[in-house]
Protein backbone atom coordinates (compact mmCIF):
# COMPACT_ATOMS: atom_id res chain seq x y z
CA UNK A 1 0.00 0.00 0.00
CA UNK A 2 1.29 3.14 -1.21
CA UNK A 3 2.15 5.65 1.70
CA UNK A 4 0.06 8.65 0.67
CA UNK A 5 -2.66 6.64 0.73
CA UNK A 6 -2.58 6.34 4.64
CA UNK A 7 -2.27 10.15 4.82
CA UNK A 8 -6.00 11.16 6.66
CA UNK A 9 -6.05 14.57 7.20
CA UNK A 10 -8.33 14.31 11.05
CA UNK A 11 -8.37 18.51 11.29
CA UNK A 12 -10.94 18.01 8.77
CA UNK A 13 -13.62 17.04 10.57
CA UNK A 14 -15.56 19.42 12.27
CA UNK A 15 -14.67 19.33 15.63
CA UNK A 16 -18.49 20.86 16.87
CA UNK A 17 -20.37 18.03 15.25
CA UNK A 18 -17.48 15.16 16.24
CA UNK A 19 -19.14 14.61 19.59
CA UNK A 20 -21.00 11.99 20.49
CA UNK A 21 -23.82 13.54 21.34
CA UNK A 22 -23.94 16.42 19.18
CA UNK A 23 -23.31 13.85 15.84
CA UNK A 24 -26.73 12.37 16.71
CA UNK A 25 -28.76 16.10 17.53
CA UNK A 26 -27.13 17.22 13.86
CA UNK A 27 -28.47 13.49 12.56
CA UNK A 28 -31.78 14.09 14.25
CA UNK A 29 -32.50 17.50 13.20
CA UNK A 30 -31.64 16.74 10.13
CA UNK A 31 -34.68 14.58 9.37
CA UNK A 32 -37.60 16.80 11.18
CA UNK A 33 -38.87 20.32 10.34
CA UNK A 34 -38.45 21.23 14.28
CA UNK A 35 -38.29 19.45 17.84
CA UNK A 36 -39.11 19.63 21.48
CA UNK A 37 -36.32 19.47 24.02
CA UNK A 38 -38.32 16.72 25.69
CA UNK A 39 -38.28 15.29 22.67
CA UNK A 40 -34.99 15.32 21.98
CA UNK A 41 -33.93 14.68 25.32
CA UNK A 42 -35.87 10.88 25.06
CA UNK A 43 -34.64 10.06 21.88
CA UNK A 44 -31.10 10.64 23.15
CA UNK A 45 -31.77 9.46 26.55
CA UNK A 46 -29.88 12.83 28.02
CA UNK A 47 -29.87 14.10 30.75
CA UNK A 48 -31.47 18.07 31.03
CA UNK A 49 -27.93 19.68 31.23
CA UNK A 50 -25.98 17.50 29.18
CA UNK A 51 -28.07 18.27 26.27
CA UNK A 52 -28.71 21.72 26.97
CA UNK A 53 -25.07 22.07 26.89
CA UNK A 54 -24.41 20.59 23.32
CA UNK A 55 -27.43 22.76 22.12
CA UNK A 56 -25.99 25.86 23.42
CA UNK A 57 -22.79 24.85 21.80
CA UNK A 58 -24.69 24.03 18.60
CA UNK A 59 -27.00 27.41 18.48
CA UNK A 60 -23.48 29.21 19.37
CA UNK A 61 -21.71 28.41 15.78
CA UNK A 62 -25.04 28.84 13.93
CA UNK A 63 -26.05 25.16 13.29
CA UNK A 64 -29.47 25.26 15.07
CA UNK A 65 -31.81 27.76 15.97
CA UNK A 66 -34.09 27.91 19.07
CA UNK A 67 -38.03 29.25 18.87
CA UNK A 68 -39.59 29.39 22.90
CA UNK A 69 -42.78 28.89 22.50
CA UNK A 70 -45.07 30.09 25.27
CA UNK A 71 -48.31 29.68 26.79
CA UNK A 72 -50.04 31.03 29.98
CA UNK A 73 -48.30 28.30 31.98
CA UNK A 74 -45.08 26.77 30.61
CA UNK A 75 -42.25 27.36 27.80
CA UNK A 76 -41.31 25.40 25.25
CA UNK A 77 -38.07 25.33 23.51
CA UNK A 78 -38.10 23.89 19.71
CA UNK A 79 -35.21 23.74 17.90
CA UNK A 80 -34.50 23.17 14.13
CA UNK A 81 -30.81 23.26 11.85
CA UNK A 82 -30.04 26.27 10.25
CA UNK A 83 -28.63 26.28 6.40
CA UNK A 84 -25.18 26.70 7.99
CA UNK A 85 -25.85 23.51 9.83
CA UNK A 86 -26.92 21.45 6.72
CA UNK A 87 -24.48 22.49 5.09
CA UNK A 88 -21.45 21.98 7.56
CA UNK A 89 -23.05 18.62 8.47
CA UNK A 90 -23.17 17.81 4.73
CA UNK A 91 -19.47 18.58 4.41
CA UNK A 92 -18.67 16.70 8.37
CA UNK A 93 -20.29 13.30 6.34
CA UNK A 94 -18.23 13.62 3.18
CA UNK A 95 -15.21 14.06 5.63
CA UNK A 96 -15.97 11.32 7.19
CA UNK A 97 -16.62 9.24 4.68
CA UNK A 98 -12.94 10.22 3.36
CA UNK A 99 -11.22 9.94 6.17
CA UNK A 100 -12.60 6.29 6.86
CA UNK A 101 -12.13 5.34 3.46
Amino acid sequence: MAKDSLSLDYKKLDNLIHSRIRLALMAILTRVDDISFNELKKALNATDGNLSTHLKKLEASGYISVTKITDDTKTESRYKVTQKGLSAFAEYIVNLEEFVG
